[in-house]
């Protein structure tokens, strides 16, 4: 238990998944008075999906805080956000059911933010993800996260780990057989065009606003991820 005598403190969790489902990680860290990265921890969550491991993060991080201490969380997950401030009160009432009739999705891990958010202050806080000059507390834990996911091993500041690098996939996943983003665009699924706002492709990494991305499976993403999940 991190036990810091401050008014508040100031973290970020992120949770990635290289597949969603695939080999995932969770991070999170928290920082100091002048909102430098100071506490953290990873790790692995074997096969698991985007949403698992971003709801995982957020409750390493609020099992590991004191619950005495006001709380502020930047995330760039808007699922695990809403899950937690604006669906959660509605699947309760529901005897855990969605409004459709149908078990909440990761309820098991719900329950237990649930449970550890009761009587505590905490607010969270939306940050875009893969920004240039973006939040410094969100771009930790994406990167912590994302190399948690790769490796499956645990890191952290407790066990003397160096602060982690940019994630080792992302090199790796640029050269394909096939080169989606090299094909001209037309219509149906292989067209490619600039993505209007930041977001996260089902791979686990984010894109940034004027990127190229291509219609997936499971929504728009990096254009060589496109076969991915075929």
């Amino acid at each position: 238990m991190i036990g810091v005598m401050r008014e508040r403190l100031v973290a970020a969790c992120d949770g990635a998944s290289k597949g969603n489902p695939g080999p995932a990680g969770w991070a999170w860290v928290v920082a100091d008075s002048t909102e430098t990265p100071e506490r953290w921890e990873a790790g692995p969550l074997g096969r698991a999906t985007n949403n698992v491991a971003e709801l995982t993060a957020l409750e390493r991080l609020l099992a590991a805080t004191d619950p005495a201490v006001p709380l502020e969380i930047r995330m760039d997950s808007q699922y695990a956000m809403k899950a937690v401030t604006t669906w959660l009160p509605g699947w309760k009432r529901n005897g855990w059911k969605t409004s459709a009739g149908k078990p909440v999705a990761n309820q098991d891990l719900v329950v237990r933010i649930d449970e550890l958010l009761d009587g505590r202050s905490v607010e969270f806080r939306y940050v875009p993800a893969h920004q240039v000059d973006g939040d410094r507390l969100n771009d930790f834990a994406d990167r912590a996260a994302s190399r948690a996911a790769t490796v499956q091993e645990p890191a952290g500041s407790a066990l003397g780990s160096p602060e982690p690098p940019p994630a080792p996939d992302a090199p790796a996943k640029s050269p394909r057989r096939r080169p989606a983003a090299a094909k001209p665009r037309g219509g149906g699924s292989s067209r490619t065009i600039k993505a209007k706002f930041p977001g996260r492709c089902l791979c686990g990494r984010g894109y940034a606003a004027g990127e190229p991305i291509a219609k997936n499976a499971q929504g728009w993403g990096h254009p060589e991820c496109r076969t991915a999940d075929a």
